[in-house]
């Protein structure tokens, strides 16, 4: 019996490696269609398994909670067709939520960061939930869920887009704490170097 169990792990385990590969040769395909970065991207982007090993002891996979699938890639001119849309859907400024996409995910759809937030706007996957996004990889529906959480936090941070980036990167309660943009560097890097952008736009 132990026997079996353990081979089950293993294949459990081998399915889960053979699909975090596949993942990766998605952003791969991804990055080069879009011409994103001078050279090839290898993990740039990364499905939230295996999680690494802490103080020394085993690495344990986390919950995968959506499968790996090849993505094909959003040409430029449809991508910047649906965040218009999208931005006047939604009521929020079309050039703010280019420059969210463009931070959040480079404008990559099968995007997965580490810690498991999902593509062009990078929800999490109780976030995309509760906007009633049932494909967070799916790219309309990912971008109207991150559109509408904008809306929202802008709203509540009654048009300070600073504060509502704040929120968006490390969610309203650190900014309610602080009274403003959270003073942690990634953060402050992030609502910096979007706000800088919409200044060149």
């Amino acid at each position: 019996m132990a026997g079996y169990a353990q081979s089950a792990a293993e294949t459990v385990r081998a399915r889960m490696l053979a699909a975090l590969d596949q993942q990766r040769e998605s952003v791969r395909k991804q990055a080069r269609a879009l011409k994103l970065f001078d050279q090839e991207a290898t993990d740039f982007f990364v499905t939230p398994w295996p999680k690494q090993a802490e103080a020394g002891g085993e690495a344990k996979p986390v919950a995968y909670r959506f499968p790996a699938r090849d993505c094909e890639p959003v040409e430029p001119i449809r991508l910047a067709g649906m965040i218009g849309e999208t931005a006047r859907r939604e009521g929020v400024d079309e050039k703010l939520l280019r420059a969210v996409v463009r931070k959040e995910s480079a404008g990559v759809p099968c995007a997965v960061s580490p810690v498991g937030a999902l593509g062009l706007m990078q929800l999490m996957p109780a976030t995309a939930a509760s906007l009633g996004v049932q494909d967070p990889l799916e790219p309309r529906q990912n971008l109207e869920g991150g559109a509408r959480l904008l809306r929202q936090l802008l709203e509540r941070y009654n048009g300070d887009v600073g504060r509502a980036l704040g929120a968006y990167n490390a969610g309203p309660g650190s900014v309610d704490q602080y009274q403003g943009v959270p003073p942690f560097a990634e953060t402050r890097n992030y609502v910096s170097e979007i706000l800088k952008s919409l200044r060149v736009e």
